[in-house]
């Protein structure tokens, strides 16, 4: 079969696909949730799996995983029923003896990490990662592949979660050094362009690559020569251009309306028909989808910037309270120390689960009234529904990670809190050694996974692999991938 041939039979392999339903989709994530349930379990009880190696990590970890979304995705239940059951079993044995850390591990003031968000944030990017290459085989479920133009599937998920993900990381700043919100927008953007350059590069290099090498290329994802790099790129430098105004209005408010005037676009002015229909003639319209899809996803990232303050200070409310200050000029050093204060799980998990019946609710209140149009969930043109799906999926997810925790590791007491104020020891909450590397260089892990998922796919038909050997090397290519993690464990790479 000559080039052209097979490069357009994979371009029709993941084409013109209309997805899942959402419940399938949250079944087959809570594979994902199974394996942290066994992995505490086993923490828990079984002393030495504190130090457990690469490969058992990988294999507790990242190949349930890999199941979930190919030789078991059409039964993600009993997937996670078989590995749920040597947990529950070993929750029949005593619970290990924790010890508590030294005074001096306390004596340093910083904000408290969360484990349940690295876990979350970890899982999420390497289902991403899976995903990208699993595909290019047969053995992955056409119904999992992105939707040409409506429909849900996990593809479309990992996109929207990745941003959403970025959203969340991009509040530490502002729970550091609340100032920064009030700070001058200009020189902000121009450091956030210099940090975004590489991502931008990255992004341009890969068009160069894909147009170069003929590689299969599916244009209506997000155009003929934009990608999700380049998004990725640009999203943070557009937050910074609303940093003035969330100093006096919610940030969920802003969301939630950058949201709304990018369904307002879709649906009244036209854009929406311009995306499906209107033929590529310049460089706008060749990139028609990256373009419009860009408000959608700086929603999502506001969506998750706001999920963020409420998750990454140790309350909840730290940043309402930072906010009110700010806008009367009023903040203290004494409210900057409560950053340092002790983490109350208690009150982040309620408000998360308050987020998550909102914004089902609102998911299900745009599809009863049509608000986005009367197709359902766009991940092509980013519209409302897909917004809200995303937003409910990953504050869900991450309230379910949240509460795993909580139920393995206890924090201090309500009474123990409110005698002090500085961190108390807990039973050990730290983030996986394999998940925590994978989350500390996150966006060279995912660029590494696209260089390997390109050199692959230049070196096989994939289309015509058989499972057996679709597995095999998808076990192999997963390994690899956290080889690298796990080798750079120590370090903080910056992109």
């Amino acid at each position: 079969m000559g080039e052209n041939a097979y490069k357009s039979e994979k371009e029709a392999f993941v084409s013109g696909m209309t997805g899942s339903t959402v419940t399938h989709i949250n079944l087959m994530s809570l594979v994902a949730l199974a394996s942290v349930f066994l992995v505490y379990c086993a923490q828990t009880r079984i002393r030495s799996l504190s130090s457990a190696g690469l490969l058992i990590s990988w294999l507790l970890l990242v190949f349930p995983l890999l199941l979930s979304m190919t030789t078991f995705a059409n039964w993600p239940v009993t997937l996670s029923v078989l590995i749920s059951a040597p947990g529950c079993l070993l929750l029949l044995f005593p619970r290990n003896e924790t010890g508590s850390p030294l005074p001096s591990n306390l004596k340093t003031p910083r904000i408290e990490p969360l484990s349940s968000l690295t876990t979350y944030r970890a899982h999420m990017l390497l289902m991403t990662c899976l995903a990208i290459l699993a595909v290019d085989f047969p053995i992955f479920p056409r119904s999992l592949v992105k939707c040409e133009s409506f429909g849900v599937s996990l593809m479309d998920m990992g996109v929207g979660s990745f941003v959403f993900s970025q959203g969340i990381a991009s509040a530490l700043p502002l729970i550091k050094t609340p100032s920064h919100l009030a700070s001058p927008v200009l020189p902000k953007i121009l450091r956030a362009m210099r940090r975004s350059l590489p991502v931008i590069l990255l992004g341009l290099v890969r068009v160069l690559l894909v147009k170069g090498t003929e590689y299969p290329e599916h244009v209506s994802e997000y155009g003929a020569h934009w990608n999700f790099f380049i998004t990725l790129a640009l999203v943070p430098v557009m937050e910074l251009l609303l940093h003035p105004v969330m100093i006096y209005v919610s940030v969920t408010a802003v969301g939630v309306v950058v949201a709304v005037f990018q369904q307002l676009l879709l649906s009244k002015f036209g854009l929406s028909d311009y995306v499906l229909n209107a033929p590529r003639v310049n460089l706008i319209s060749a990139n028609k989808e990256g373009i419009i899809s860009l408000l959608g996803y700086f929603s999502i990232h506001l969506l998750g910037l706001t999920t963020g303050l409420l998750l990454l200070p140790p309350s909840p409310s730290y940043f309402r309270r930072i906010q009110r200050s700010l806008k009367t000029h009023t903040l203290n050093d004494r409210e900057l120390a409560e950053r340092y204060s002790v983490r109350q799980n208690d009150k982040t998990a309620t408000e998360l689960s308050g987020y998550a019946v909102l914004w089902w609710a609102l998911m299900g209140l745009c599809s009863l009234l049509k608000l986005d149009g009367g197709n359902g969930v766009s991940r092509r043109m980013v519209n409302l529904s897909y917004i809200l799906w995303v937003c409910a999926y990953n504050v869900t997810f991450i309230l379910a990670y949240l509460l795993l925790e909580m139920a393995f590791f206890p924090g201090p007491s309500f009474s123990k809190r409110r005698k002090t104020n500085q961190p108390l020891p807990t039973a050990g909450a730290i983030p996986h050694p394999l998940l925590n590397a994978i989350n500390k260089n996150g966006l060279a892990v995912f660029l590494l996974a696209n260089v390997a998922t390109g050199l692959i796919n230049l070196a096989i038909p994939t289309m015509y692999t058989s499972d057996f050997l679709a597995m095999l090397i998808l076990c192999g290519y997963s390994y690899t991938v956290c080889a690298s993690a796990w080798f750079l464990k120590g370090t903080r790479l910056r992109l």
